[in-house]
């Protein structure tokens, strides 16, 4: 089965086939040069979004490749990323360093250059990747040391634990207790610290917790 960052990986390889951006890709094919940014694969409240398919369409005509070369590009990708298997590893970064610059994309994926790596057990989510509990702040749940894997790709319900960045770069670990057009309120794990609102606009990403190193 494809899956969504596979699709994502096969455009972002025609486009590199070309010569071209993933901007330059769209606007050759008439699109917003922002349609296959990826601030757009992911909306903001953690949903996929997946191409259409006429942009599909569009972006074949204008590079002259059929469906079935865009696929080949896809699957291989599809099969090797998204199928973890325990003993793998995911990249691994310390909460302290998430909340520094240059450290993620615009939809929350890792990014750049100092990400370490530590072994995962296997949950199937080729996206996942690790951040390190440093501090006390996160007990009774999560200790100094402890590791935190998170998706930006799964979707988010009400109830999830969650890390979340805001845009002034404060990474924390909490409970998705409700999220709105105009809301977001997150609950500490630990009971003695009062909730945290904000409006959407001022969280960067929100991604859930799929396990611990507990």
């Amino acid at each position: 089965m494809l899956s969504h960052r596979a699709i994502w990986q096969a455009l972002d390889a025609l486009a590199e086939r070309h010569g071209l951006s993933t901007s330059g890709l769209a606007k050759l094919a008439g699109l917003d040069a922002t349609a296959f940014n990826p601030s757009k694969r992911i909306s903001k409240d953690g949903r996929e979004r997946w191409p259409s398919t006429e942009s599909i369409a569009k972006v074949l005509e204008a590079t002259s490749e059929n469906f079935d070369t865009l696929m080949s590009a896809a699957i291989p990708y599809s099969q090797h990323s998204t199928a973890l298997t325990p003993g793998m590893t995911v990249p691994l970064l310390g909460f302290a360093q998430a909340g520094s610059g240059g450290y993620f994309d615009a939809a929350g994926f890792p990014a750049g250059q100092g990400w370490d790596e530590v072994k995962f057990p296997g949950l199937g989510d080729g996206t996942a990747y690790a951040l390190e509990v440093t501090g006390d702040s996160m007990q009774p749940l999560y200790r100094d040391g402890d590791y935190i894997i998170v998706s930006p790709t799964e979707q988010l319900r009400r109830g999830d634990r969650v890390v979340a960045r805001t845009r002034e770069g404060e990474v924390m670990a909490k409970i998705l207790y409700r999220r709105t057009e105009k809301q977001i309120e997150l609950h500490s794990i630990n009971p003695e610290h009062e909730p945290r609102i904000f409006k959407p606009e001022d969280i960067d990403w929100i991604a859930r917790i799929l396990w611990a190193s507990q």
